[in-house]
């Protein structure tokens, strides 16, 4: 059976040598280069390409998300799994919408590191149990409101596509393209850069849109956004 060559990306040297470990142990895979920083991550990627990526998120230059966005776009063939020592829900969420398909704590035993990098390699999803219910937890407070919605009196009985469009009407053009940008990960700061405003005026509109879609946090936001077709 042919290898699948690994690119591994941890500004750790210790956590980057074990990884080579684990992942060399296993036979199925082939560690071809080693990155230490996000910059250095897109260009050995675009230079490599690789089959797999294990992509750390807290790395210096440009994170592990940003150099995800970049690589998933120059190489949309490849797989990346990220790493992290965080369950933050908003860096699940950017991390999965920059494009990554395995989400893996770092604490993890390296058996499951293994069955994370196998998954994924095949072409499956693969999310941390740790984290899996986090995840399935915002998307479960999505779906209840919009159940007592639909069993309302005088509720439609349709797909719900008239909350969809009121939702999406109660947002003005400028709140639509702040959403846009969320969903696809990025910060407050990157925001008030595409968009060339001020960061405290793209938190006015980050706390509009959350008023306006009855959610608490830009994860929520960003799961209604997907799943009621806002965008």
């Amino acid at each position: 059976m042919t290898s699948k060559n690994v690119l591994i990306v941890e500004d750790n040297d210790l956590m980057r040598q074990g990884l080579v470990s684990v992942i060399e142990r296993q036979g199925e895979f082939k560690v071809v280069g080693e990155a230490q920083d996000g910059e250095e991550a897109v260009q050995m990627a675009l230079e490599l390409k690789p089959d797999l990526i294990v992509m750390d998120i807290g790395l210096p230059y440009k994170s592990g998300i940003d150099a995800t966005r970049e690589i998933k776009i120059a190489l949309p063939a490849v797989n990346i799994v990220m790493l992290t020592s965080h369950d933050n829900d908003d860096e699940i969420f950017a991390a999965l919408s920059a494009g990554a398909q395995g989400y893996c704590l770092k604490d993890s035993a390296s058996e499951r590191i293994k069955i994370a990098l196998s998954s994924v390699s095949q072409g499956a999803a693969w999310i941390d149990p740790k984290i899996a219910s986090k995840v399935l937890a915002v998307f479960e407070m999505q779906r209840k409101p919009q159940e007592e919605t639909d069993k309302a009196p005088g509720a439609s009985s349709g797909s719900g596509s008239g909350t969809s469009s009121s939702l999406s009407d109660s947002l003005s053009q400028r709140e639509k393209e702040v959403l846009k940008l969320m969903v696809e990960g990025f910060s407050n700061k990157e925001i008030s850069e595409k968009l060339i405003i001020s960061i405290s005026t793209v938190r006015t509109h980050v706390e509009h849109i959350l008023e306006k879609l009855s959610v608490t946090g830009r994860t929520q936001a960003a799961v209604k956004a997907m799943k009621e077709g806002l965008l």
